[in-house]
């Protein structure tokens, strides 16, 4: 079976993904092939053993020279092919040469001619495997084993002839590298499968090669030698070497990291976007590395190019690594992205380009653009079209951001490209600290076509940095950047120091690996002692401890590692408080050689073909390797020294390894360094080393030959750090940036040497307290600070980073105050003219926009002359800055046009003026209305309302102004819906404007009128957006202690030049006489003096340089009262109750009275007042105040009379003051007296046992009745004793009281039960009764109860077939009188007679139908009466129901007459009778029946008559009698009665035994002697019964027979008449059998009304099966 390359096996979910369908199916076949079939692609090996086989046979068959010339020509092909250079040679076997040198080789019976062929097919792809093997031979060199590498192999020819021995061949022992790319054609996928199968089956097999060997020319002679013993002794070892060596090689690969020799794509050259002119050719040309070799599939919008459903407009091509897409005759259509995507079993990326394709409009020969000689200067275009750029912008972009380690952290912008492009997708690149962000599991981004995001998904330090999001057209491109931050994740242990950041592998062999890594800029506030490393093997979860002490040094080579395996490592720091986190994990590295990785890399061999390299060159003998070479020491600190060599040049052509040795210098005593395992690659690292201490160095090289004499020795070398910790950054120097940010600078220390970056601190002024403002070290000498406090005062500090450590803190900065840095302000714009007389005009404008961090200081006026439309220049207007938004220009000429502009000043300077506004014409206005109204502004902005001030016009019109009007519209609405907020004219300069919807953008402008009419608007408003912003703060009324009443309003926004302006109804407040102003921090006051009427008004209070900070409060009439009232409250306070004076009995009988504040104050007190007398703690009264619940209370141990009258509490608490009072005068206070003594005498009876619940009653579900009472305090010497009518009831058990209920059961509860019933608990503690009667009514509401369970427990109706007739009955628990019972036939109410009568027997409740006739049929009801409600139950006496029970009663009826009349044996007869012989017997017997029986005599089952011994009677028809006047023993035996009428017979037997005893003889009497049984068994077999065997085929199956036993009667009674058995055993059983025959009873006939139980009935039936 054929078996997947080792890539395929480990990553079968990947190759699935990505391998051709015709590929898997070629694979699928594969597998399925047998051994023998697979045999087809025979490896090289086995070819060369066919090919001397063949060789031999067809020397045996007469072939001459012709064989003889194939292989001379076989070997010349063989030797040519030797001296080629080229390795790309061995890949060039194809198919079609496999199969030939296959078949070839497969079949010795064809012409010599393809022999020949094939051998020198093989001859050539063995050499071009030769110079493969020689490179990977000597690539190897530094990891074979000393022991030779090549051996030979020899194989007699059987040709005993010529005596020739076979010339064996050293075989190629190099690395086996199982790689498959994945191929374009079917070909190439045949031969790749077919090569690997090849290859796998030799080494399974392990097969030799030998050829013969021949002449190198046809003109040499052969030459054959025998071997000498030695040699095949050599040769002989040099295979068992070979086969170790292929056994070492192959488990070396499978503990190669195989994914490290898997390279994903990676495009080298990306494809540019073109822009071209239509009817022009384009291609796009890319390379792509990785291996398996990747597979390039081109897109256009996303969707693969399919070339054959466009014959000729797409070429694709992919030469040499070399990949194009070739467009022709392009349109305009074609603009579009396109993109090349690479795949293999790693992954898959891509790139993109987009073309765009110009379509000329004007009258021009389109032939002339493929010239690209035509000049289009009128029609010059971009890279991009015809746009001069794109405008590419960034909305909602990212800010600065914090996190921590471990968090998730996402970064995002909404780029707004334009123009659009339809289908043009930009190239969207992240950059951290410019260095380009590659997806990664740390790392992911995304695009959704209008927003970048990067997320973090578990942010390190080593995530930190300024982050940077390009977006590219094409060649334009735009950029956004914010700096991340990422903070240390909480250590696990206190004091701990953070992790270290960036662990790198800088130098992997096989040997070992050197780890660096970053030091953390948090050690805990203790001094980091060292770091501790971790490494990992890939592939496992076991973290191994490489180092046993801290290192102090940021790089360590970790030694121990297993050749060719991958290990990822981590770094862990250490200080006296503990081990900090681990580090990020580093990137994977295997311990390879730097040249094994390479080749592995640029040159992974293709799918091994089965060819195995020959040679004929002899293989050198014990050559001892030279000594290496350039010898030094690349790295030394405290703890180890890094040596690296070059391998000697005399080396033999087996692997080498080499031998480190040291002495101390100035001495010649060397040492050995490695002497258990020689080291492998010209690299080491020395450990145990004395700090401090000069060694030299030398190295030895060793093979099998021997140890190679040493190199020169290196120069001492002091065990000492090389890189010194750097010295402190000097000239700190802090500036401002930002209100939460500030830059710090600071100069590089003084001979630093290979620094890492800096660390940089900050602390507030004064706290002592120093934060890290980096956690990942910064490159360069200058950084931004974020996370500042605006308006705190900092200090910053710097020290350097790098190898050997950290160093000291520079020195600190000056103090700096975080605030924004100040620049001039941003132009005003919006200038209009507010009134212009003949010499002069009024100007007004809008705030700048950014007015630069300060406040500003004033305006400054220019103006020139525009004369036919050219303007002149400047003027400067005003040489003071005016603070108003409003300035009038003196001096200007009548009727000349102008133009002003407007500069803003603040303490940075004067900003650059506005644009000139456009141009106004200095003239008298006439116009009777006003002019606009200006400074228009909107402040107290919220999601649903806004205050909206203006100043009124400068020229208010031939009249005086009367009013303004508010209009109002949304940004984006038309001028025609601009809508009037007022419909009657404002008298106020401002207005609350409600009812605006939350995120919509709203403008609004002003007018005023007077009596001539509505004037000019005011300029537009910009645009405001109502929404309410977070930390959006109002204005708070409160009311002190004091009782002063103010307005508080607080600001967490402001600057450190920002103000709070007050101001009533939204003017300056003049008049401060009657208000207190106090402003501390972002807190301000405004208090009133003494609010009154002239205070009514809007309070409205602005934050100068916020962003529109601003609140208001309006106090009106009727919240000024309010305010006053609670202003009297605080000053005369009243301590405030939760609950007012109450009284409560307590349980032992007290009383307590209580009250409870809502809070009281540790000083707070009480006063307690009697009857206008206070009265004081004591042995009477028990006071207590409780200042943290606010209650108090006094309790009294018992009332008397004196104790009527009323009670006060009086409460002081500071100032506040309150009292409550409680009256218990007349019938209030008897009540609570009596109810305290009734609480004290219950409190002494539960001293004692007692009970919880009172006595009583539940019935049952067996409709039994249960008195039962809950105690308490019982133990086990309790007794308790029930009573009923003071008659002591006797109880079987005694109660154990373990669930505190003591219950009485009463059963079958009836009248007989009522009565008064006392229960008492009584022990040495006491006594305690509980008393129920149950009399009258409340009997009867027991009885109903019992009533309705005995109801419900009512069976359903059933029916039973009687000797009499017909029974309907009901089973209940049991009966009593007070449940009444009614029947009803077809709804109407029976009258019983005594054909129809009911009754009760036990708990059968029964309606007996005697002789039953068809009017009888119907439905029947019982009805059960409990005293409340009726409960009924139905049955259906009709049809089959009336049918079966009807014959049953009929069948009943007879066999109760048969059984009745039937003969029988009455009594009389014992059952033995002992007689002396000699004496006489007498028995005598009683016989019934009608007609009169016949009776005969049997003794021993034989017919006996009378004789003279024994005289026979019977008479009267009823006695019968039997004598024997002297017996004998010959009279023993069994006689027997028997009794037979035409309904039955019986027998019934004596047994009489003779004694032999002489004497005289006396008369025995059966039934008188007392040696006789007097019990006796009788058979009765009834006529009905013998009836019943013959007809049984005509009974139903259910009808079973009934058989009678009775026990003998008396001889002198008549038959009886039993009573029907009143036992509840018979009840059950009748109830169980559900209707089933039994033993049959005799049944009492029913009679008139319901018969009691235990009552005698007259008649008897015998009772059948129910229906």
């Amino acid at each position: 079976m054929m078996s997947l390359p080792f890539y395929q096996r480990h990553h079968e979910h990947y190759d699935r993904a990505y391998r051709h369908k015709a590929l898997s199916s070629t694979v699928s076949q594969y597998q399925k092939e047998t051994k023998s079939k697979s045999a087809v692609y025979a490896q090289g090996s086995a070819a060369y053993t066919r090919g001397s086989a063949a060789h031999r046979h067809s020397s045996a068959a007469g072939f001459s020279l012709d064989s003889s010339a194939a292989y001379s020509h076989g070997s010349t092909a063989y030797d040519h092919s030797a001296m080629q250079s080229k390795r790309s040679a061995a890949y060039s076997l194809d198919s079609q040469s496999l199969s030939t040198s296959s078949a070839a080789y497969s079949h010795g019976s064809e012409s010599i001619n393809k022999l020949a062929a094939a051998y020198r097919l093989g001859s050539e792809a063995y050499n071009f495997g030769l110079k493969n093997s020689n490179l990977m031979i000597e690539d190897q060199s530094y990891k074979m084993s000393p022991k030779a590498k090549r051996a030979k192999q020899s194989l007699i020819s059987e040709d005993k002839e010529n005596e020739a021995i076979d010339y064996s061949v050293p075989i190629f022992t190099g690395r086996e590298v199982n790689i498959s790319g994945i191929t374009d054609t079917e070909e190439e996928r045949i031969k790749e499968s077919a090569a690997y199968v090849a290859k796998r089956n030799l080494f399974a097999t392990g097969e030799g090669v030998s050829v013969s060997k021949v002449a190198k020319t046809t003109s040499e002679e052969e030459h054959h030698e025998k071997k000498s013993r030695k040699v095949a002794i050599r040769e002989s070892a040099e295979r068992v070497a070979m086969k170790k060596t292929l056994e070492d090689t192959q488990a070396f690969h499978k503990k190669l990291n195989q994914d490290k020799l898997l390279h994903p794509p990676e495009f080298i050259i990306e494809p540019r976007s073109h822009t071209i002119w239509e009817k022009e050719n384009v291609r796009f040309n890319c390379s792509v590395a990785g291996w398996p070799a990747p597979r390039v599939t081109w897109y256009k919008n996303n969707v693969p190019i399919d070339v054959q459903a466009h014959p000729g407009k797409y070429i694709i091509q992919s030469r040499y690594g070399l990949h194009s897409l070739e467009i022709t005759e392009c349109e305009f259509d074609d603009t579009a992205q396109y993109h090349a995507s690479a795949m293999n079993v790693k992954g898959e990326v891509s790139v993109y380009a987009s073309l765009v394709v110009k379509r000329y409009k004007g009258e021009i020969d389109a032939s002339l653009l493929h010239s690209r000689n035509l000049s289009l200067s009128p029609f010059a275009v971009t890279p991009h079209g015809y746009a001069s750029r794109f405008e590419i912008s960034f909305v909602d972009k990212f800010d600065v951001a914090f996190g921590r380690e471990g968090e998730t952290m996402s970064l995002g912008c909404t780029v707004v490209i334009n123009p659009d492009i339809k289908r043009f997708k930009p190239d969207i690149e992240w950059y951290r600290n410019g260095v380009l962000i590659t997806p990664s599991k740390w790392v992911q981004m995304q695009w959704s076509g209008e927003r970048a995001s990067l997320t973090l998904t578990h942010a390190n330090k080593e995530d930190e940095g300024l982050y940077t999001l390009r977006v590219a057209m094409g060649e334009y491109y735009e950029e956004y950047s914010g700096y991340v931050f990422v903070r240390d994740a909480d250590a696990e242990i206190p004091g701990a120091p953070g992790a270290p950041l960036d662990v790198q592998c800088l130098d992997a062999n096989k040997d070992y690996v050197i780890v660096s890594w970053k030091q953390p800029a948090v050690d805990g506030g203790n001094p980091i002692l060292g770091y501790f490393i971790d490494r990992c093997e890939v592939g496992t979860s076991h973290w191994t401890q490489c180092n046993e002490n801290p290192v102090k040094f940021a790089r360590f080579p970790v030694t121990g590692l297993i050749e060719g395996r991958s290990y990822i490592f981590r770094v862990r720091a250490v200080n006296k408080a503990g081990v900090s986190l681990p580090s990020r994990v580093s990137e994977p590295v295997a311990a390879l050689d730097p040249a094994d990785r390479a080749r592995l890399r640029s040159h992974p061999s293709a799918p091994w073909t089965g060819q195995i390299i020959v040679t004929e060159e002899e293989p050198a003998e014990g050559v001892v390797p030279g000594p290496p070479t350039d010898l030094q020491v690349i790295e030394a600190t405290k703890n180890y020294v890094v040596l690296s060599w070059k391998p000697p040049g005399q080396r033999g052509h087996e692997g080498i390894m080499y031998f480190v040795e040291k002495c101390v210098a100035g001495t010649e005593d060397w040492q050995r360094v490695n002497t258990e395992i020689p080291v492998k690659s010209p690299r080491f690292a020395v450990f145990d080393l004395s700090e401090g201490k000069s060694y030299c160095f030398r190295v030895r090289c060793c093979n099998s030959a021997g140890i190679g004499e040493p190199s020169e020795a290196t120069e001492a070398t002091v065990v000492d750090d090389k890189l010194d910790i750097p010295k402190a950054p000097g000239r700190i120097l802090p500036t401002r940036n930002t209100d939460t940010s500030v830059v710090v600078t600071w100069t590089e220390p003084p001979d630093a040497k290979e620094l890492v970056g800096y660390y940089i601190e900050s602390s507030v002024e004064g706290s002592g307290r120093w934060e890290p403002c980096n956690n990942n070290p910064v490159k360069g000498t200058r950084f931004i600070c974020h996370g500042l406090s605006n308006g705190e005062k900092y200090i910053f500090r710097v020290r350097a980073v790098n190898a050997a450590g950290l160093s000291e803190f520079s020195q600190e900065s000056e103090p700096i105050e975080v605030k924004a840095a100040i620049a001039a302000p941003s132009p005003p714009y919006d200038i209009m003219v507010l009134e212009s007389v003949r010499d002069s005009m009024v100007l007004g404008w809008k705030q700048p926009e950014a007015i630069g961090g300060a406040e500003i200081t004033g305006y400054y006026v220019n103006y020139r002359e525009v004369v036919d439309g050219v303007p002149g220049k400047w003027k400067e207007a005003n040489i003071k800055a005016v603070t108003e938004r409003a300035y009038r220009i003196q001096n200007l000429k009548e009727n000349m046009v102008y133009q002003f502009q407007v500069a803003a000043a603040n303490l940075a300077g004067v900003g650059t003026p506005s644009k000139p506004s456009k141009p106004f014409k200095c003239e008298e206005w006439t116009i009777a209305v006003p002019g606009p109204p200006h400074d228009v502004k909107c402040t107290e902005v919220r999601k649903d309302s806004l205050v909206l001030l203006w100043k009124e016009p400068v020229y208010s019109g031939r009249s005086p102004i009367v009013g303004y009007y508010v209009d109002m519209k949304e940004t984006e609405a038309k001028e025609e819906h601009w809508r009037s907020v007022n419909e009657k004219p404002l008298q106020k300069k401002f207005l609350k404007i409600g009812g605006l919807t939350q995120g919509v953008s709203y403008v609004f402008r002003v007018r005023a009128t007077n009596q001539a009419g509505v004037g000019k608007p005011s300029d537009v408003t910009d645009a405001v957006v109502a929404e309410t912003r977070p930390g959006t703060k109002e204005v708070v009324v409160d009311v002190d202690d004091n009782g002063v009443i103010s307005l508080n309003f607080e600001c967490d926004q402001m600057s450190p030049d920002s103000k709070f302006i007050w101001s009533k109804n939204y003017e300056p407040i003049e008049d401060d006489s009657r208000l207190n102003i106090n402003t501390k921090g972002g807190k301000s006051k405004l208090s009133f003096k003494d609010l009154g009427e002239d205070d009514l008004g809007i309070y409205s209070c602005i934050v100068t340089d916020t962003d529109g900070v601003s609140s208001s409060y309006t106090i009106d009439e009727e919240e000024m009262k309010r305010l006053l009232a609670l202003s009297h409250e605080r000053q005369f306070p009243t301590v405030p109750l939760v609950s007012e004076l109450a009284v409560e009995i307590l349980e032992k009988g007290e009383v307590r009275f209580w009250l409870q504040a809502e809070k009281l104050s540790g000083n707070a007190k009480a006063n307690f007042v009697f009857n206008d007398k206070e009265i004081f703690n004591g042995e009477k009264y028990k006071m207590k105040v409780d200042q943290k619940t606010g209650l108090v209370e006094m309790i009294m141990d018992k009332l008397e009379e004196k104790d009527e009258g009323t009670y006060t509490f009086q409460l002081q608490d500071g100032k506040a003051t309150n009292q409550s009072s409680l009256v218990l005068i007349g019938d209030v206070f008897k009540k609570l007296r009596d109810e305290a003594d009734f609480q004290r005498k219950e409190w002494h009876r539960k001293q004692g046992p007692h009970f919880v619940d009172k006595l009583g009653w539940e019935v049952t579900d067996e409709c039994n009745v249960m008195l039962k009472c809950k105690v308490a305090n019982i133990k086990k010497e309790t007794h308790i004793v029930w009573y009923k009518d003071d008659r002591e009831i006797m109880v079987d058990e005694e109660h154990d009281f373990k669930d505190g209920v003591c219950t009485l059961l009463i059963s079958e509860f009836s009248k007989k039960d009522a009565g008064t019933y006392e229960v008492i608990l009584k022990d040495d503690r006491g006594k305690d009764s509980s008393e129920l009667k149950l009399k009258d009514t409340a009997f009867a509401d027991l009885m109903n109860e019992v009533c309705r369970r005995i109801a419900l427990s009512a069976t359903d109706l059933k029916i039973q077939s009687t000797a009499e007739g017909i029974r309907l009955y009901s089973y209940v628990t049991y009966y009593v009188e007070d449940l009444r019972v009614g029947w009803l036939h077809n709804d109407t109410q029976i009258k019983f007679t005594d054909r129809m009568r009911t009754g009760v027997t036990g708990e059968q409740i029964w309606l007996q139908i005697n002789e039953p006739t068809p009017q009888d049929k119907g439905r029947y009801i019982m009805e059960l009466f409990d005293g409340n409600t009726t409960h009924k139950k139905t049955v259906d006496l009709s049809g089959q129901a009336f049918d079966e029970a009807f014959a049953e009663f009929q069948r009943l009826k007879q066999a109760a007459i048969a059984e009745k009349n039937r003969a029988r044996v009455l009594g009389g007869l014992p059952d033995v009778v002992t007689i002396q012989e000699g004496k006489a017997l007498n028995l005598s017997c009683t016989v019934w029946g009608d007609p009169t029986p016949e009776v005969s005599w049997l003794k021993n089952e034989k017919s006996f008559v009378s004789d003279a011994n024994c005289i026979l009677k019977f008479e009267s028809g009823k006695n019968v009698s039997f004598s024997i006047s002297a017996v004998s023993t010959q009279d023993s035996g069994k006689y027997s009665i028997v009794v037979k009428n035409k309904y039955g017979t019986e027998t019934s037997d004596v047994t009489v035994i003779v004694m032999p005893v002489s004497g005289q003889t006396d008369t025995v009497q059966g039934h008188n002697q007392n040696n006789k049984t007097v019990s006796k068994k009788k058979k009765a077999m009834t006529a009905s019964k013998q009836k019943e065997g013959e007809k049984k085929d005509f009974i139903k199956p259910h009808v079973e027979e009934i058989i009678a036993t009775e026990e003998t009667p008396d001889p002198n009674e008549m038959p009886p008449v039993e009573k029907e058995k009143d036992t509840k055993s018979n009840q059950q059983a009748a109830k169980k059998t559900d209707g089933k025959a039994g033993v049959a009873e005799k049944v009492p006939q029913p009679t008139e009304g319901l018969d009691r139980q235990g009552k005698k009935l007259p008649e008897e039936a015998a009772l059948g099966k129910p229906h």
